[in-house]
């Protein structure tokens, strides 16, 4: 089942440029570090759970691109952009070969099934 976006149709022509472009460089550093590198983690500090992810990678000798967004004080706002752009509502979000899988319990789960190796060709 697709998830519901709101259509363009309904948004009121005066704002459609401002609910484009919000918070886009954020978007956009994530989409172009996707296009560089099989495995990214976008992560926050002082949450325990993207280097849990990373620790994960690490122990299983993946390479992937570590991209991190301030922490709970701060930055906020961009982190909800990637959020909004992904529908992922916590962080870290896993990027596979440009593909969301999920966060560190989920990439534990595929790290244990072998399926991440087969993922990654």
């Amino acid at each position: 089942m697709p998830r519901p976006i709101l259509d363009e149709a309904h948004i009121h022509p005066a704002i459609r440029e401002r609910v484009s472009g919000h918070q886009q460089a954020i978007v956009s550093e994530v989409q172009s570090a996707l296009a560089q590198h099989a495995v990214v983690v976008v992560g926050m500090g002082l949450n325990p759970f993207p280097k849990k992810a990373r620790n994960l990678l690490d122990s299983a000798g993946i390479h992937y691109h570590y991209l991190e967004y301030g922490n709970y004080l701060n930055r906020w706002r961009e982190r909800n952009a990637l959020k909004l752009w992904t529908g992922w509502p916590t962080f870290p979000m896993v990027f596979v070969k440009g593909t969301l899988v999920g966060g560190a319990h989920d990439l534990q789960k595929l790290i244990d099934s072998g399926e991440l190796k087969t993922l990654l060709g």
